[in-house]
């Protein structure tokens, strides 16, 4: 055999032993917890699971939990994009620390950042006691599930948007200047395209984040049915009154939920990354 072919046959089969350990690992960190959900679902009767994953209680709670994720991801898109346009383009004092506090959610227990978010937006809290005499409550309320998942969301964004803006080549600002396009017209047509599809993918991990967030969620909102009750909690909730299947059948639904929207959200990174060509 030739050192052509040798060389060849190695090509080949080098990759198959990184591709069984990727297999195996996904396998086991994924595909079967969610297998195993699926088919713990699937045990009861297909009358019972649509009574249950469609009870006005779980109902309420897919829509404090999907539709306010959404909104957090959507609003911390805005707002990451601006910070990381601002990290990025601007020097001014403390710029470090400020850039190291954006990961602060990422090293935070949920747990104490619900506590945190609590105690400042309480009615006697910081922020919470200039709000109250105007009839204004936030912790407490799905305004506290709203506020906590956009603390919990923001650096998804800010990470995501922070490199590619790094990597962004000012020269086509610059030339774009010189053609007489306007400050506005520069960033929506140069600066915009490169950095929308890295936006989506912030927006996506964010809303991924916040559908799934719990301990900072539980402490800073009331949990009451219909009103801020979250499905993460509810799921809890199942599982305290030992209702193993309602739990395993609102789990079921909120998989199935998040996979189409994440689905969906890919599809507009697919076609926002044609701006990029």
């Amino acid at each position: 055999m030739t050192q052509i072919s040798v060389a060849r046959s190695q090509r080949f089969k080098l990759p198959s032993i990184p591709l069984a350990l990727t297999t195996l690992y996904l396998s086991l960190m994924l595909l079967l917890p969610v297998t195993a959900l699926l088919l713990k679902a699937l045990t009861l009767s297909p009358a019972k699971i649509w009574e249950i994953a469609t009870s006005p209680m779980a109902l309420s709670s897919y829509n404090v939990t999907f539709a306010t994720a959404l909104a957090a991801g959507l609003i911390n898109g805005l707002a990451g994009l601006v910070i990381a346009w601002v990290l990025v383009r601007y020097e001014f004092p403390l710029k470090r620390i400020l850039d190291a506090l954006i990961d602060l959610p990422f090293a935070l227990p949920t747990a104490v950042a619900g506590l945190t978010l609590a105690t400042v937006y309480s009615d006697n809290g910081w922020i919470g006691s200039w709000l109250a005499p105007f009839g204004i409550k936030i912790a407490f309320t799905r305004w506290g599930v709203f506020l906590a998942m956009l603390f919990i969301s923001l650096p998804f964004v800010v990470r995501t948007v922070q490199p590619v803006l790094l990597e962004a080549e000012r020269e086509m600002e610059e030339a774009a200047w010189s053609l007489g396009a306007s400050p506005w017209q520069t960033f929506w047509r140069v600066v915009l395209p490169p950095i929308f599809p890295a936006t989506l993918t912030g927006v996506a991990l964010g809303f991924a984040r916040a559908v799934g967030e719990y301990g900072s969620v539980v402490i800073v909102s009331a949990n009451i049915p219909f009103q801020d009750l979250i499905a993460p909690v509810l799921i809890f909730q199942r599982l305290e009154q030992y209702d193993y299947a309602g739990a395993t059948v609102i789990g079921a639904v909120m998989l199935l939920i998040s996979l189409v929207m994440l689905l969906v959200i890919n599809f507009l990174q697919a076609w926002g990354q044609r701006y990029e060509q």
